[in-house]
């Protein structure tokens, strides 16, 4: 079987869980004992330096995502239509299938429904477009959650071409010295970790009102380590407000260091207003890590009962569940078994696994249309 991959989220300058998903998965499927040959295709404006695709498509992703997902063309090259299957692994962008071809698209949330507000106008609209697209013309929609996959078939989504396929853990263990770490990203003392990108879907704004309503009787810092995304500047004013406590802002760390700062920190916090998954979550469980997240359906789909959950929305609740997960000791030594327990149940060899047969049910469905 001969698979095309789109890639074009790695060279974005927030890659994001997408990117997570698209190297990890192409890694993983490679590992299989029955490993299909994948075929990677990106536009052809990636950045100098970035690693090139198996095939290069003329043309910027401002002209190919709109008119993929409108007009189902301009049609993808030789090279590529000629594979079996080709994976749309952007919800923004659905590239054609050629007649007979097998098209797998995976939908990884519908924030952009959820919450518009939150989303520049441009992506917004693409995502938009490309779940239309993917819903109109996918053989089957692959989604990292049963939260992405109802909320899916509320948009008219067929719940009988839908699969879940859900994510892993992807950061691997370092030999980093979380105390060197700390100390050169100028941190003292224990800390309250919240890895995410800065922008407004992430809620560091909720989180930094809670964290402040425990600071005044804990020695926590709370540290902010991801790039910054859109609407930063939001987060940078409630930062530069005058209140109890420390907040912290990494920018963008490397795994090693990210690794690092799970296994030093106290306790995570993840509040998102929306995620399709949330691979945090995971990555803090896996090495013993406390964690607080946000009610929001695939966050709690995702920790299971191994975590504390708080409405995103409720400063008092995400602080009322820091200060738990910081000061009780029998809670900490349940949360961290749990979330062990929890993480080790995923792994990008069965998300591989499940993928590699929907492209194969996904291509016996396409024989079938001919």
């Amino acid at each position: 079987m001969r698979v095309a991959f789109h890639t074009d989220q790695l060279w974005f300058s927030v890659p994001g869980g997408i990117g997570t998903y698209v190297t990890e998965l192409r890694r993983a499927l490679g590992d299989l004992d029955d490993a299909p040959e994948v075929v990677t295709f990106q536009a052809s404006e990636r950045p100098a330096g970035t690693p090139a695709p198996d095939v290069e498509i003329a043309g910027s992703i401002r002209r190919l995502y709109p008119s993929w997902d409108l007009f189902g063309r301009p049609p993808l090259p030789g090279p590529l239509a000629t594979c079996d299957v080709v994976h749309a692994t952007n919800h923004a962008a659905i590239p054609p299938a050629s007649r007979g071809q097998a098209l797998v698209a995976t939908v990884h949330d519908l924030a952009f429904d959820a919450f518009p507000d939150l989303f520049p106008a441009t992506w917004r609209r693409l995502y938009r477009l490309g779940v239309r697209a993917a819903i109109r013309r996918a053989d089957l929609l692959l989604t990292p959650s049963g939260a992405t996959a109802r909320a899916l078939a509320t948009r008219g989504a067929d719940p009988a071409r839908i699969r879940i396929t859900p994510l892993a853990s992807f950061l691997p263990p370092s030999d980093a010295d979380p105390e060197e770490v700390v100390a050169r990203l100028g941190i003292e003392g224990p800390f309250v970790l919240c890895p995410a990108t800065l922008e407004p879907r992430k809620n560091q704004v909720t989180l930094i009102r809670a964290y402040r309503r425990i600071a005044p009787e804990l020695p926590h810092t709370l540290v902010l380590a991801g790039p910054d995304g859109w609407g930063v500047e939001q987060i940078a004013e409630e930062c530069a407000r005058p209140g109890p406590g420390a907040v912290i802002r990494t920018g963008r760390v490397s795994p090693e260091d990210l690794d690092a700062l799970y296994r030093r920190a106290d306790a995570i916090a993840y509040v998102s207003r929306y995620e399709g998954f949330g691979l945090p979550v995971l990555e803090a469980m896996e090495r013993g890590t406390p964690v607080v997240a946000s009610t929001t359906e695939a966050l709690a789909e995702t920790a299971g009962d191994a975590a504390l959950l708080a409405d995103p929305d409720d400063v008092g609740a995400i602080a009322e569940a820091l200060a738990a997960a910081l000061t009780d000791p029998g809670l900490r030594t349940t949360l961290v078994a749990r979330g062990r327990e929890r993480a080790a149940g995923f792994s990008w060899a069965a998300t591989a696994r499940a993928t590699l047969d929907a492209y194969r049910e996904a291509v016996d469905l396409a024989v079938s249309r001919r």
